[in-house]
């Protein structure tokens, strides 16, 4: 079994946004020369997460307006915690509700995605330079 390692830097252009990774990720899988296996990405980051969707814009603004609900600063009872430190602690549970990675076969050389599924990176509290992180494992 071999095993590949790279990076890239990601650009988010907002506060919240949804960047399709996927062919980030394909350049990379294909610098790593694996033919079958399995790729993980991750993103070392905890206002942002990653998630396998269709990269259409109505629903990568449906994502976006989710988040913005979901960060929506109407203080709950009490307020959080953690914004007495740096007030993001909406973006961080949102990213911890939807994750900082995701595993994709690889299959003769290539991503073994459904039709309509690519990696999209959903920014929580942009805009910022993100880093991805690939693994790739395999033959």
């Amino acid at each position: 079994m071999r095993v590949a390692n790279a990076s890239t830097a990601i650009r988010t252009p907002a506060k919240v946004a949804v960047v399709n990774v996927t062919e980030e990720v394909r350049r990379a899988l294909a610098g790593a020369a694996i033919r079958n296996g399995l790729a993980v990405v991750s993103v070392p980051h905890t206002t942002c997460c990653l998630s396998l969707n269709e990269d259409e814009p109505g629903l990568k603004d449906d994502i976006g307006r989710l988040a913005r609900h979901l960060l929506d600063p109407a203080e709950p009872e009490g307020g959080f915690r953690h914004d007495r430190v740096d007030d993001n602690a909406r973006a961080h549970l949102f990213a911890s509700l939807v994750g900082p990675s995701v595993s994709v076969p690889v299959k003769d050389g290539g991503l073994l995605l459904g039709t309509w599924q690519g990696v999209l990176l959903v920014e929580a509290d942009g805009p910022r330079t993100r880093r991805l992180d690939m693994t790739f494992l395999g033959d």
